[in-house]
Parts: C-alpha cells; structure tokens; sequence
C-alpha cells in the first residue's frame, strides 16, 4: 500500500475515483479544505493499493498547540485488509519525520472497536471523554 496527497480540486472523472466511497470522499473534502486549509503533509491522503483507493486517512489540520489530530477510513469492502492498521502508521510516520515534538491525537467513538484496537497497537492512550463536531462525545486518544 502507499499514500498519495489528495489534492484539492481532483479530477472527479478520474477512474480511481468511480467508487461510491470515492465520491463521498471528494465531497467532504470540497468543503473541507477551504475550511483547514491545504497545507502539505498536514492534508488528505488516499490509500492506494495496486493503483485502486482502498481507503482515506490524513490530519484534521496542521499542528496547533503543539498537537496534530490523524483520522482514517477504510472503504468498505476493504475492511478487515489492514488498510485503516497501514494508515494509522503511515500518518504517524509524517507526523513524527515532519515534526519530531508533535503530539499526535485522534479521536473515537466512546466505545471499544475496530478504530480502538488500532489506536492502542500503535501506542495511543485514552486520555478522555471530548465533545467533537461530528462524533459528539468521542473518546481523545493521544500517542
């Protein structure tokens, strides 16, 4: 698997981008980059394997206050393939090469599950219960 930037404004046409998956992705971020800003590697990232997208992952953000939020998604019919494990790993790498003293965060829904288990074989930690847009309460994980 490997990560490749998603830009603003890709081509929508584009093969790799034909999936329902696909085009919710390019929805959300539509309206997500003019709200964070396009600032690499603090951006998007497609998940690709054998030149198909297979999942999303990226930062909420560049760093702010020291901290860095990552999120993932594994499409659906990918799920239980390593792809979210890869993500998780490959955005902590960034995180880390980019800026050594960044803490890394993410955020959960307030149950164990898939995305938790993840978190914790990487080295998150619960640290406690947030209040986030999408989620409401969520579980703060931080590395």
């Amino acid at each position: 698997m490997e990560l490749r930037i998603l830009q603003p404004n890709e081509d929508r046409t584009a093969a790799i981008f034909s999936g329902e998956d696909c085009r919710q992705l390019l929805d959300i971020y539509e309206d997500y980059y003019p709200k964070v800003g396009f600032y690499p590697p603090w951006v998007g990232y497609l998940v690709m394997r054998d030149g198909v997208v297979v999942g999303t992952c990226g930062f909420t953000g560049k760093p702010s206050g020291g901290a860095v939020e990552l999120a993932y998604w594994t499409f659906s019919e990918y799920e239980g393939q390593g792809v979210a494990s890869y993500a998780c790993r490959a955005l902590i790498e960034i995180a880390k090469s980019t800026d050594p003293p960044v803490k890394v965060t993410a955020k959960t829904a307030p149950e164990h599950n898939v995305s938790t288990k993840i978190l914790e074989k990487n080295g998150f930690l619960f640290s406690k219960v947030v209040t986030d847009e999408e989620i409401g309460d969520a579980w703060l994980w931080t590395l």
